[in-house]
């Protein structure tokens, strides 16, 4: 039956079912992500979870919500998923205040106010501000710049906000045409810590090929899509070459 690339498709893990908590969800907000996907979240009042406060669960979409048909004011159960990920599993009704109003699925991203769209069959509301919308850009670089991807040393996401919102990068090409007498005038940013900086963006020339494929952040290619297409089409050309193919 082999193996996928995190678990054996032969064996089944039985486990424990999932301690349940009931509180109050308080309202609900919208997350961007780096593709642009918008994720509802569920803002509840804080309760004990399996030894943890919990303060917030993913809503997934907006279908998720009209299933639970789950309301702002709404007493709601929270389980974690696989013992991690808070997540909402019911309604209580009978405690719904009276008046109540369903939840209408914003129209807008929540952060640069362009008209969201929802391609027929895919479940997600996705922005297709991709270089304009903060959230995104941001997001993608952190993406680029982690330790399974390009592993830039001495860069996080707080450097990441800082050189966006400072107009230095606009992109993860942009990173390397940083120069250490751009970064030098930045807070937090002293001479050691530009000078890291300024190494570490040269070191990531070095990474191998499949890591830069996952650093890209192209829908569908995660890690392991990633392996195998640096396995078939050693440089970015071949592949180029291989996708131009009819």
């Amino acid at each position: 039956m082999g193996v996928t690339s995190r678990s054996p498709r032969w064996a089944i893990a039985y486990k424990f079912k999932s301690e349940q908590a009931l509180t109050r969800l308080n309202h609900i907000s919208y997350q961007v992500g780096r593709t642009g996907a918008i994720t509802p979240v569920a803002n509840l009042e804080p309760v004990l979870l399996a030894g943890t406060t919990v303060k917030r669960a993913s809503l997934h979409n907006a279908d998720k919500i009209a299933k639970l048909d789950v309301r702002e004011g709404d007493m709601v159960f929270v389980e974690k998923g696989g013992e991690i990920i808070p997540k909402i599993t019911g309604v209580d009704f009978s405690q719904r205040p009276p008046g109540s109003e369903p939840s209408h699925y914003i129209t807008r991203c929540p952060e640069c106010d362009t008209p969201l769209v929802r391609k027929e069959g895919e479940a997600v509301h996705f922005c297709p501000n991709d270089t304009g919308c903060p959230p995104q850009i941001k997001g993608r670089i952190q993406h680029f710049i982690s330790r399974k991807a390009m592993d830039i040393e001495g860069m996080g996401g707080e450097t990441v906000e800082l050189l966006v919102d400072q107009g230095l990068i606009h992109n993860y090409a942009d990173l390397y045409a940083l120069t250490k007498a751009q970064l030098l005038p930045l807070e937090r940013l002293a001479e050691k810590s530009a000078t890291n900086l300024i190494e570490g963006i040269e070191a990531s020339r070095e990474v191998p090929f499949e890591k830069v494929l996952f650093a890209l952040g192209i829908r569908y290619v995660g890690e392991t899509v990633a392996k195998k297409l640096a396995r078939s089409h050693k440089n970015i050309d071949a592949l180029i070459e291989a996708v131009a193919l009819p």
